[in-house]
């Protein structure tokens, strides 16, 4: 298990945590020491929660050990029932508990609750959170599910299609969905609407906001929606191969992969999907469109999140807004081949790793316009003086916003174009100001334009020699460092130089110091002048 600052998983007990945080009516009783218990701080602080999470720790300490833990567990057991009531409980040790060995499903069965009691085996030295949620949520399913096994998964399709009656609406389930997922919220209602819109009923939404007794009647839908596949693909297929219930395999995040969905979903409930599709305002495509976007064309962007999310996002950031993707990774290691597959098609190498200084290295390295990741890459992209838009958890408390926000369907491709467009659009309007800021309109004690009033002094129409070093990200000087073997390659510019690189957009400034100060060194120049700035851009631009 590598320690490291940050993280972008916690162990598979926090995945169990967000399963039981995400139900109305479950409890999740966890075998654990004093130092693991910050579920509170996890979905009240950060996630927003307005209820605390249904989760109760025995919070053993050193002197217990010596002791029973055993019978601490089965007392926290006993008590969390009494106390909450809840109609199922699932049981399970954290990583610390996981040591001592003390069978924690096997104590909870012995107490002979009067409810289905769930025990959760996650380890947690080998795997993490998202797997853990992912194998939470399936054995709850399997363990409030009644399975009779003398029938198969096409039999079990034929009755609900016999015990339809005329006129009855097609019907699905929403799975995936969980709290402390990226926009789950939104996405869930977004999608529910566009389903609904389609005349299909939804049956159930889970894991978010459902109950014990929802999750019995799971398999009376006709099909599953698999929204988030990192919690729900599990699940999914068991339903599938037991039940005889298909599942969608489109992720609709993107107008394109808005519209596969709504045909992929128009086929599994036997509907014409033309109505909803001609419906629909794009706002976010005509928009990418327009000529206010060609700014956009072939920027370039870095890409980082969960599998599903990185997937989406470089498809939208390609096919609908026009970037250049130049990097595409995932720290979910389970979905690491279909990363690697998306990433052919762009012809960059997949960056499978959970170490996220293996991926501000890699931001460094290719210098992107864009950074599109988690709430790590917005940390490593401030540093690095790059923009950056989240698009994937691990997120932090300003990625639960109080407005309306979705990922996926119509509405979330528009917020998806605003999101990721802004950041680069004001970092035009921040260059077209730099560009001007020895205007005598431009200094800092010159009067709004708009207002007529208050010519500046003589002082302040007098141009001011700009310090471009303070617009150079630090990752520049290392970089530089590296190029010029230890040596100061600020000696190298002079100062009409220097004025001229303040002239170029700062969020591409980084690279073009860096490349002139390459190619002076690999020419043997000692000395940077405008002309040397300007052959280096050519050399570098051919």
């Amino acid at each position: 298990m590598q320690l490291t600052l940050w993280t972008y998983e916690g162990p598979p007990h926090i995945g169990a945590m967000r399963i039981a945080t995400s139900m109305t009516d479950m409890h999740y009783v966890l075998h654990s020491p004093q130092g693991d218990t910050y579920a509170d701080l996890l979905f009240t602080m950060i996630g927003r929660s307005r209820k605390r999470p249904p989760v109760t720790y025995t919070t053993f300490q050193a002197r217990d050990l010596g002791g029973d833990t055993a019978q601490l567990f089965q007392d926290s057991v006993n008590d969390a029932y009494q106390r909450f009531q809840p109609k199922a409980m699932i049981v399970g040790a954290s990583c610390t508990a996981e040591l001592i060995q003390d069978d924690p499903g096997g104590l909870a069965r012995a107490l002979s609750l009067p409810i289905p009691v769930i025990p959760l085996e996650l380890p947690s030295y080998q795997k993490k959170e998202n797997w853990g949620a992912s194998e939470t949520f399936y054995h709850i399913v399997r363990g409030l599910v009644s399975v009779d096994k003398s029938i198969s998964a096409q039999q079990y399709q034929e009755k609900r299609a016999a015990s339809k009656q005329e006129g009855q609406k097609p019907s699905c389930n929403i799975l995936g969905p969980t709290a402390l997922g990226f926009r789950n919220r939104d996405d869930v209602q977004e999608i529910r609407g566009l389903l609904e819109s389609m005349g299909i009923e939804v049956r159930v939404v889970a894991p978010l906001n459902a109950s014990v007794s929802d999750l019995a009647k799971i398999t009376e839908a006709d099909f599953n929606v698999s929204l988030y596949p990192e919690i729900s693909q599990l699940t999914c297929t068991w339903l599938t191969k037991t039940f005889g219930q298909p599942f969608t395999k489109t992720i609709p995040i993107g107008t394109k992969a808005t519209k596969a969905f709504i045909q992929e979903v128009a086929q599994l409930a036997n509907l014409n999907p033309e109505a909803t599709l001609a419906a629909q305002e794009e706002r976010a495509h005509w928009y990418a469109k327009s000529v206010d976007s060609t700014y956009l064309t072939d920027k370039r962007v870095f890409i980082f999140g969960d599998a599903s999310h990185a997937i989406a996002a470089a498809k939208v950031a390609a096919e609908e807004i026009g970037f250049k993707v130049v990097g595409l990774g995932t720290y979910s290691r389970e979905f690491a081949r279909e990363v690697r597959e998306a990433a052919k098609s762009y012809d960059v190498e997949a960056l499978i790793t959970d170490d996220y200084l293996e991926v501000e290295q890699k931001v460094a390295e290719l210098s992107p316009d864009l950074v599109l990741g988690t709430q790590m890459e917005r940390h490593i992209a401030k540093r690095l003086g790059v923009p950056c838009a989240v698009i994937s958890a691990p997120v932090h408390v300003q990625d639960f916003p109080a407005r309306y926000s979705p990922q996926m369907g119509f509405e979330g491709a528009n917020v998806l174009f605003d999101t990721w467009i802004h950041p680069l659009m004001m970092g035009l309007e921040e260059h077209l100001i730099m560009m001007f800021r020895d205007d005598f309109e431009f200094t800092a004690k010159a009067a709004p334009s708009h207002l007529g009033h208050g010519s500046p002094s003589a002082k302040e129409h007098a141009p001011a020699v700009a310090n471009t070093n303070d617009a150079v990200p630090a990752q520049s000087a290392q970089v530089n460092a590296e190029v010029f073997n230890g040596a100061n390659p600020a000696n190298l510019w002079d100062a009409a130089a220097e004025k001229e690189l303040g002239k170029i957009p700062f969020f591409v400034r980084g690279k073009a110091r860096r490349n002139t100060e390459k190619f002076a060194v690999e020419h043997g120049i000692s000395q940077i002048t405008i002309e040397t700035l300007y052959d280096a851009k050519a050399h570098y631009g051919r």
